[in-house]
């Protein structure tokens, strides 16, 4: 039987690296599509300091997306060292979405973000644009593909067992890109990435104003950054409403794990507000409660109830019963006997395969399984409840305080007053690291909630692995620990500093001169050339 340790040391590999690659990966789909916005301003005024903003604004994105880039290889490469017998079972449809994302959307992002750096004084304003925009729809295409390799992980559609070959096998291509679970995903995901985007150059930006440095620049940014943030803040809750209805129908376990939902209530379920979930008694204790929102999201009616976790966990032993079944079917047309009876009752039942391999944890003889093994194989099928329900909040009570930050920067920015608003502005600096903390949480809530499975009542995470030792793993983990901490340092230090050095490093003398109220000169100063 494969070691608990290595399994869990696997997936707290996988876990390191995902969280440390999405620190960087938000920043950059926020910050391309404001550059795109920034220099379309550019373009259409001709006015310099938007373009002084495009390329202060990208050497930060700049930086973010190289350190990006380098963990993200990093983790695609996992699937394959630590992930085996994953990559053997789903490979033919997972790898797909993953090799058009090299192909189409990481080449097209890194080979014009070059020319976005060193093409300012050899392409012309249009064609500069053109490249600029080009760079920002590479990143949301590599995010898409990326997200509809994650949300068939979640909703494994467009795919079925071949039992000749022991392996998943797609059926429908076109089923695995329109996956709803990954549509979602998506626009919730980039939205997200948008928000980040907005409250960091909002952060910056609010850091010049109270500084009373770079007003012009500092002005400028806030205004656009506010505008799309609001935007941006709007789609996130609006589509994290959408992303609930898909829990409701594709994942009720996970959408029973955060809301605590033990019982199965009279519909509509209300959600609970906060309270303290005790998993051992299978209840929450002081629990506030908001009568029909819980049915309202899930459900999008008053007449649907949402399964609790109690009856979730009776059907799922039902469903690990008929998966022993379906083993012993296997086995006997592994041995060679395709008679059209076995073959029948196979496929009847092949939909709870995975639901019988969750018994592997506990024994090699699927068949022969204890009672007491297949109750406490139907217990695991539930992931913990606690850290489910409070990293949720976390992330919802995080956006609701972006949306008030992120909408009042809009409202007095529109006014003209914003930089008045010293209290705003030093909360804004305040919660920099909030969209980073609620899109960690999000990752976090998406990934826990599919345990035991790797994917989704298909094949258990358990079975998942690579056959390595405990020791390669815990090497391994220290170095990319050590490694990765290196590359979050030097990425702070860098962004520190050219946030410090500021804009008027762009143009000697121009914003000081602007700030201390003369006219602009009649023919602007050149800008320095970029040393990104």
């Amino acid at each position: 039987m494969i070691s608990e340790s290595l399994v869990e040391l696997s997936r707290l590999q996988f876990a390191i690296t995902a969280f440390y690659h999405f620190l960087f990966v938000p920043l950059t789909l926020g910050l391309s599509f404001l550059l795109a916005i920034m220099e379309s301003v550019y373009v259409m005024t001709g006015k310099e300091i938007y373009r002084d903003m495009v390329k202060f604004w990208g050497k930060l994105f700049g930086i973010n997306f190289a350190l990006g880039v380098t963990t993200g290889l990093t983790m695609e490469f996992q699937f394959g060292t630590n992930w085996a017998y994953y990559s053997h079972y789903v490979g033919d449809i997972f790898g797909a979405p993953l090799a058009i994302e090299g192909l189409m959307a990481f080449f097209l992002e890194s080979t014009f973000i070059g020319l976005f750096f060193f093409g300012w004084e050899r392409l012309s304003k249009v064609q500069h644009l053109l490249v600029t925009w080009l760079v920002a729809i590479g990143s949301n295409l590599s995010a898409l593909w990326i997200l509809i390799a994650n949300g068939w992980m979640q909703n494994p559609i467009g795919a079925e067992f071949n039992y000749d070959t022991m392996r998943m096998e797609m059926t429908s291509f076109a089923e695995v890109i329109l996956n709803p679970v990954a549509q979602v995903k998506f626009v919730h995901t980039v939205s997200a990435g948008y928000v980040t985007g907005a409250m960091f150059v909002l952060a910056i930006s609010a850091f010049y104003m109270l500084k009373n440095r770079d007003l012009p620049f500092a002005r400028r940014s806030f205004a656009i950054a506010a505008s799309f943030g609001f935007a941006a803040i709007m789609s996130v809750i609006i589509l994290g409403d959408e992303s609930g209805y898909e829990l409701g129908d594709v994942q009720k376990t996970k959408l029973a794990a955060i809301e605590a939902e033990w019982d199965t209530h009279d519909a509509p379920a209300a959600f609970t507000l906060i309270g303290l979930p005790d998993e051992d008694r299978m209840t929450t204790d002081y629990a506030i409660k908001i009568p029909y929102a819980l049915g309202l999201i899930a459900t999008r009616s008053v007449t649907e109830e949402v399964t609790g976790i109690k009856d979730l966990i009776a059907q799922h032993e039902l469903r690990i019963r008929r998966g022993m079944e379906a083993y012993a079917l296997l086995q006997k047309i592994r041995s060679g006997d395709k008679s059209e009876p076995v073959l029948a009752a196979f496929d009847a039942l092949k939909d709870d395969l995975g639901y019988g391999l969750l018994l592997k944890r506990y024994t090699d003889n699927v068949v022969d399984a204890t009672e007491e093994q297949i109750q406490q194989a139907a217990r695991d099928t539930i992931p913990a409840v606690a850290p489910m329900f409070w990293t949720f909040r976390i992330m919802v009570g995080l956006g609701f305080l972006m949306l008030v930050l992120i909408g009042l920067s809009f409202y007095y920015s529109a006014r003209g007053v914003a930089e008045e608003k010293t209290w705003l502005l030093k909360a804004l600096l305040i919660a920099l690291p909030a969209p980073w903390i609620a899109c960690e949480m999000g990752w976090f809530v998406a990934e826990f909630g599919r345990q035991p499975w790797s994917i989704g009542e298909v094949l258990p995470t358990y079975l998942s692995v690579s056959t390595r030792s405990v020791e390669d793993l815990w090497l391994s983990i220290a170095g990319f620990v050590t490694f990765y901490t290196v590359l979050l340092v030097v990425e702070m230090y860098l962004m520190i500093h050219f946030c410090k050095l500021g804009p008027s490093s762009l143009h000697t003398g121009r914003y000081h001169f602007e700030q201390q109220g003369g006219a602009l000169p009649a023919q602007p100063l050149q800008s320095v050339q970029d040393p990104a």
